[in-house]
Protein backbone atom coordinates (compact mmCIF):
# COMPACT_ATOMS: atom_id res chain seq x y z
CA UNK A 1 0.00 0.00 0.00
CA UNK A 2 1.38 3.40 -0.92
CA UNK A 3 1.89 6.20 1.59
CA UNK A 4 -0.76 8.23 -0.22
CA UNK A 5 -3.35 5.46 0.10
CA UNK A 6 -2.47 5.00 3.77
CA UNK A 7 -2.88 8.69 4.58
CA UNK A 8 -6.13 9.05 2.68
CA UNK A 9 -7.64 5.85 4.02
CA UNK A 10 -6.77 6.49 7.64
CA UNK A 11 -7.82 10.14 7.63
CA UNK A 12 -4.26 11.18 8.48
CA UNK A 13 -3.83 12.71 11.89
CA UNK A 14 -1.30 15.50 12.28
CA UNK A 15 0.98 13.03 14.06
CA UNK A 16 0.82 10.60 11.11
CA UNK A 17 1.51 13.39 8.63
CA UNK A 18 4.46 14.57 10.75
CA UNK A 19 5.91 11.04 10.84
CA UNK A 20 5.64 10.76 7.05
CA UNK A 21 7.29 14.17 6.66
CA UNK A 22 10.12 13.07 8.93
CA UNK A 23 10.68 10.05 6.71
CA UNK A 24 10.60 12.17 3.53
CA UNK A 25 12.95 14.78 4.94
CA UNK A 26 15.34 12.16 6.30
CA UNK A 27 15.53 10.17 3.07
CA UNK A 28 15.51 13.07 0.59
CA UNK A 29 17.31 15.84 2.47
CA UNK A 30 19.32 13.90 5.12
CA UNK A 31 17.72 15.80 8.00
CA UNK A 32 17.78 14.09 11.38
CA UNK A 33 14.20 13.29 12.47
CA UNK A 34 14.79 14.84 15.91
CA UNK A 35 15.25 18.25 14.29
CA UNK A 36 11.88 18.00 12.56
CA UNK A 37 9.36 19.54 14.94
CA UNK A 38 6.17 21.45 14.19
CA UNK A 39 7.95 24.70 15.09
CA UNK A 40 11.06 24.06 12.96
CA UNK A 41 11.57 26.62 10.21
CA UNK A 42 12.29 24.93 6.89
CA UNK A 43 14.94 27.45 5.93
CA UNK A 44 16.65 28.70 9.09
CA UNK A 45 16.32 25.56 11.26
CA UNK A 46 16.46 22.77 8.67
CA UNK A 47 18.73 24.52 6.14
CA UNK A 48 16.53 23.96 3.10
CA UNK A 49 17.06 26.29 0.14
CA UNK A 50 14.68 27.29 -2.65
CA UNK A 51 15.56 24.26 -4.78
CA UNK A 52 14.93 21.99 -1.78
CA UNK A 53 11.56 23.72 -1.30
CA UNK A 54 10.58 22.85 -4.87
CA UNK A 55 11.67 19.25 -4.29
CA UNK A 56 9.62 19.16 -1.08
CA UNK A 57 6.56 20.49 -2.93
CA UNK A 58 6.93 17.65 -5.45
CA UNK A 59 7.20 15.11 -2.62
CA UNK A 60 4.06 16.56 -1.02
CA UNK A 61 2.22 16.21 -4.32
CA UNK A 62 3.28 12.57 -4.44
CA UNK A 63 2.19 12.12 -0.83
CA UNK A 64 -1.26 13.63 -1.32
CA UNK A 65 -1.92 12.95 -4.99
CA UNK A 66 -2.89 16.62 -5.34
CA UNK A 67 -1.15 19.59 -6.90
CA UNK A 68 0.04 22.31 -4.56
CA UNK A 69 -0.59 25.80 -5.88
CA UNK A 70 2.59 27.91 -5.89
CA UNK A 71 0.84 30.70 -3.98
CA UNK A 72 -0.11 28.22 -1.24
CA UNK A 73 3.44 26.93 -0.97
CA UNK A 74 4.95 30.42 -0.73
CA UNK A 75 3.37 30.89 2.71
CA UNK A 76 4.87 27.72 4.13
CA UNK A 77 7.66 28.44 6.59
CA UNK A 78 7.49 25.76 9.28
CA UNK A 79 6.91 22.03 9.50
CA UNK A 80 3.58 22.89 11.15
CA UNK A 81 2.64 24.84 8.01
CA UNK A 82 3.53 21.79 5.90
CA UNK A 83 1.40 19.51 8.10
CA UNK A 84 -1.55 21.89 7.78
CA UNK A 85 -1.15 22.08 4.01
CA UNK A 86 -1.03 18.29 3.67
CA UNK A 87 -4.10 17.96 5.91
CA UNK A 88 -6.04 20.48 3.75
CA UNK A 89 -4.98 18.77 0.53
CA UNK A 90 -6.09 15.38 1.82
CA UNK A 91 -9.46 16.83 2.88
CA UNK A 92 -10.27 18.07 -0.63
Amino acid sequence: MSTQTLLVREGATDTQILEHLRAVLRSNFEIEPGRITLQANLFSDLDLDSIDAVDLAIKLQELTGKRIKPEDFKGIRTIGDVVGTVRRLLAT
